[in-house]
């Protein structure tokens, strides 16, 4: 079975890529879902270890993640790059047992390939788990309006959101295979050809 990699800066559209591979039967584990399931919710020993480190003002009313507190600390904050750093330190470790454990069920199904979609995909260190490694890329005033439109968050804060992460020119030293998803590009065409040369 295949594994292959994917990421992509925010606003890249990596999730629409995502949707074209699965017209081909590729299952596809995504590490965002994994996160909101095992950081987000109540008692989890994840969220423990984030209370631990960042305090209770994370946590909502309820007991489980507010994520607009905790996205301010790592994106916003004077000490951004240090939260950033041990945010990741904590729930990277969370997210890739039950990323394996998945991997490890469509294996036992015979699934052909499954897709890894991680937005730090080298920073999380789940570069190593993959056999090919994909890169979506857009120009980056779109990719601005795209975070913008779908957050609801000011220019400045997309930019800063930008900033935080690698660029496409090093993802695409990082990656094996690059997808454009700027509008022009037709990725639908790119993701068809990909998958005649990997799988």
């Amino acid at each position: 079975m295949k594994i292959i990699g994917i990421c992509g800066t925010s606003g890249s559209g990596k999730s629409y890529v995502c949707r074209l591979f699965a017209k081909y039967k590729i299952a596809h584990i995504d590490t965002d879902r994994l996160y909101r399931e095992v950081v987000v919710r109540r008692g989890t020993p994840c969220l423990k270890e984030l209370v631990e480190s960042f305090g209770s003002g994370i946590l909502d009313s309820v007991g489980e993640l507010n994520r607009k507190e905790l996205s301010r600390l790592v994106f916003e904050d004077v000490r951004s790059e240090k939260n950033r750093l041990l945010l990741n330190s904590i729930t990277h470790k969370y997210i890739l047992k039950e990323t394996l454990a998945l991997i490890e069920k469509y294996k036992s199904e015979g699934v052909l390939a499954v897709l890894v979609d991680a937005p730090v995909l080298f920073e999380s260190g789940f570069d190593k788990i993959c056999d090919i490694t994909i890169c979506v890329t857009a120009d980056r005033q779109e990719k601005i309006d795209r975070i913008i439109a779908r957050d609801r968050i000011s220019r400045v804060n997309a930019i800063c959101r930008l900033a935080s992460q690698k660029s496409d020119s090093e993802l695409r030293e990082l990656c094996n295979y690059e997808i454009d998803n700027s509008s022009g590009a037709r990725p639908e065409e790119q993701v068809k050809d990909l998958i005649s040369k990997i799988i």
